[in-house]
């Protein structure tokens, strides 16, 4: 009876001292839900980031004409393109997918007000499937934004669009890497953007639309979901694996092309391949009449470095050349036959 009783004394002093050291445990009801101590739920909750982002996305529905043609007759049908876009500033730019509204003849904007207004296309970028718009709707809500917001592996993002027109809508996952290289639009098999790769749900009406971080501000633009072919050779979307433009490089694109009209890129004209992760890169092939084929570089010829500079991806390349501007000079040292040589070439500018 005396160590009953001990245990059983024990056993509430042990309970007392856990209540006042832990006053988190008696605010826990007995059907799970935590309150605090005035009794109002706690939870978690990515309100406050979705009511400040999601007044700034757009639901987008582009139409264009497709005319068919018979034998005996010809068939104009107007088709409508569903998407979504993102305000980006107080003069009425918007950045959405190009692919949402390529060949449209015309946009019109669902705004969250309820509002629905014209947009102009003012420019786009297929190498990033981007597209910019313009409204002149007074009283636009502009999406938070940061000069760098550094998407990092495991961020919690939140995707906000118009799936299906249902009206829009958010999900939620994480960031599941950065720097994907090899996703988007490919001019000559070189990738120009590193997309964001996520695991929130994406679907038809979602492209063109916001992926925020877990404080309301602007992370990328959501693309589409990666896709695949199944046993049938039909192509399908893959779940859980879903690509965003980056919000700094889509940002550049924007202001690029409202300030000139275009994406202004450099150009070399040359394939490269890495035997192994950072070894140098080996051309292998080389664009007739371009700015490496005039300066003459030749194919099996090993880079070195670029302007001082020692590049081992072929995504680093592409990049770098990217930025240069065009009719600058670079100096490449390159090894051929054994023998180094140093080649001055004139950047050229990349075409559409």
């Amino acid at each position: 009876m005396y160590f009953f009783i001990r245990s059983v004394l024990f056993g509430l002093m042990l309970g007392a001292f856990l209540l006042i050291a832990l006053p988190v445990i008696r605010d826990i009801s007995f059907n799970g839900t935590y309150t605090n101590t005035n009794g109002e739920n706690k939870r978690l909750s990515f309100y406050h980031a979705i009511a400040k982002a999601a007044p700034a996305v757009v639901n987008i529905y582009s139409t264009h004409n497709e005319i068919f043609r018979s034998r005996y007759k010809t068939q104009t049908l107007e088709r409508t393109s569903l998407g979504s876009g993102v305000i980006m500033d107080s003069n009425g730019y918007i950045l959405t997918c190009y692919h949402v509204i390529k060949d449209a003849e015309q946009i019109i904007l669902g705004l969250q007000d309820g509002r629905f207004v014209q947009a102009q296309l003012v420019g786009f970028d297929p190498y990033t499937d981007l597209a910019v718009l313009h409204s002149n709707a007074p009283d636009l809500q502009v999406i938070p934004q940061l000069d760098n917001p550094s998407p990092q592996l495991g961020d919690v993002v939140l995707a906000i669009g118009n799936p299906y027109n249902l009206g829009q809508t958010t999900t939620r996952g994480i960031i599941s890497a950065t720097g994907r290289a090899g996703w988007g639009s490919y001019i000559g098999n070189q990738n120009y953007a590193d997309f964001i790769q996520t695991d929130v749900v994406l679907n038809d009406g979602n492209s063109g639309g916001a992926l925020i971080d877990s404080n309301g501000v602007l992370m990328g633009i959501n693309n589409a979901n990666f896709k695949t072919l199944d046993d049938k050779r039909q192509v399908k979307d893959v779940a859980g694996v879903s690509f965003a433009v980056p919000y700094t490089l889509a940002k550049r694109v924007m202001d690029s092309i409202v300030q000139d009209g275009r994406v202004i890129r450099g150009y070399l004209g040359i394939g490269v391949q890495s035997r192994l992760d950072n070894s140098p890169l080996i051309i292998n092939s080389i664009t007739p009449n371009s700015p490496a084929y005039h300066a003459g570089l030749e194919v099996n010829d090993i880079i070195v470095q670029v302007d001082g500079q020692t590049i081992t991806s072929e995504q680093a390349l592409v990049q770098w050349v990217a930025e240069s501007s065009p009719g600058s000079q670079i100096e490449v040292e390159i090894i051929r036959k054994s023998k180094k040589i140093r080649l001055p070439i004139i950047i050229g500018e990349l075409k559409g």
